[in-house]
């Protein structure tokens, strides 16, 4: 590449070639060679192309740990940088992020806001296997280190986060921490919880967070929406409230193991099996995707899976949903595929092939919106 004529090139005229890409075609170009790379990277043409919109991707978080290193085994050949696995719905085609520019043994990709990438990630000179919660962009790869947590909230805690301030939660069932850019202490501030059971898909929307809770009996479940602002957290008071209305009816008992996904704007989506009958162990017909309007509080019907879909997830005894907005993406165990349900322009349920994930197939992720301009 030294004796490449393009090399002869000042490097304010590459960056004007360059600039004249769309984004997504610039993320090729940064793989083609280590100029490129080094080109496509550096701070003045990230600010040249500052005003260019993010792409939207559907990231994949990494198998558990246990189960990772288990493939590793048994695949030798599995190479051992880590990445982030991304699907782009608009040219359907993986991609992938090179996490290799961060200080940390096997990190783990938990949730994304504004472009950034939360994950937890361990120390490479620890000996004990204690995880930090690292925010960082792969496509400037820079990245920062949050205030140090104790182990038990990497492997319990629910990381949500918010473009607002860089606020993230970490939420249990018995306590929350809460950090953000404006807190002057630089540390996390902890809340008792003091929810009726564990938080079930917690999701933060503008200023409250929400989630499931089962608070009915060991051999029939009755689910429930609470929720809690954050400007509001204080310890001498439950923070939690029940969210329901009389006009919702037996909302909650028609889906069978619901889960929350952030719907668009001021909206959350609940998608679960819906219920042929009311009886304790009745079976489901397909998956049904409920929208919650946050202002009006009035839900209508966004979707249900077609059956000849449905059929497919049927067998298996377990179904993970992730996505948000108008993009929802639906996985189980050995299907080696995904489910979208695609709401940008009128709504498209479609597969997605060429899942690039080992073990056991199930699949969990989050929404990415990629851009050079987000700082950790």
């Amino acid at each position: 590449m030294d004796d490449s004529p393009i090399n002869r090139l000042p490097q304010d005229t590459l960056h004007q070639i360059f600039s004249s890409l769309s984004l997504r075609q610039i993320m090729i170009c940064r793989s083609v060679c280590k100029f490129f790379n080094q080109m496509l990277t550096s701070p003045s043409f990230v600010d040249l192309i500052s005003t260019q919109p993010p792409l939207r991707f559907l990231a994949l978080r990494p198998p558990h740990h246990h189960h990772h290193l288990h493939h590793q085994r048994q695949n030798s050949h599995v190479s051992s940088v880590p990445y982030l696995h991304v699907f782009d719905p608009d040219q359907n085609q993986w991609l992938r992020f090179s996490l290799s520019f961060l200080p940390f043994r096997s990190p783990h990709p938990v949730a994304s806001a504004s472009g950034l990438i939360y994950l937890w990630g361990e120390s490479p000179t620890s000996i004990e296997s204690n995880r930090s919660l690292v925010v960082c962009n792969p496509l400037t790869r820079q990245f920062q280190v949050l205030p140090q947590l104790g182990s038990a909230w990497s492997r319990h805690g629910s990381v949500l986060v918010d473009s607002v301030n860089h606020r993230v939660m970490v939420l249990t069932e018995l306590a929350a921490l809460y950090f953000s850019n404006t807190n002057k202490t630089n540390s996390w501030l902890t809340f008792s919880a003091n929810l009726p059971s564990k938080p079930r898909s917690p999701i933060l929307i503008s200023d409250s967070v929400f989630a499931l809770c089962d608070v009915g009996s060991p051999w029939r479940s009755q689910w429930k929406l609470f929720t809690c602002i954050l400007s509001k957290l204080n310890n001498n008071y439950n923070n939690w409230v029940c969210l329901e209305r009389q006009e919702w009816g037996d909302i909650f008992d028609i889906i069978k193991r619901p889960r929350l996904v952030r719907g668009k704007g001021n909206k959350l989506l609940m998608i679960g099996g819906l219920k042929s009958n009311f009886s304790l162990n009745t079976s489901c017909s397909t998956i049904l995707i409920l929208r919650l309007d946050l202002e009006r509080l009035e839900w209508e019907e966004a979707g249900r899976m077609p059956v000849d879909m449905y059929r497919s997830f049927q067998e298996s005894s377990k179904l993970k949903v992730f996505g948000g907005g108008d993009r929802v993406c639906f996985s189980a165990k050995r299907m080696r595929k995904l489910a979208l349900w695609d709401d940008c322009d009128g709504v498209v349920w479609r597969w997605i092939e060429g899942v690039p994930v080992g073990g056991d197939g199930l699949c969990r992720g989050f929404v990415f919106e990629a851009g050079r301009t987000a700082l950790p």
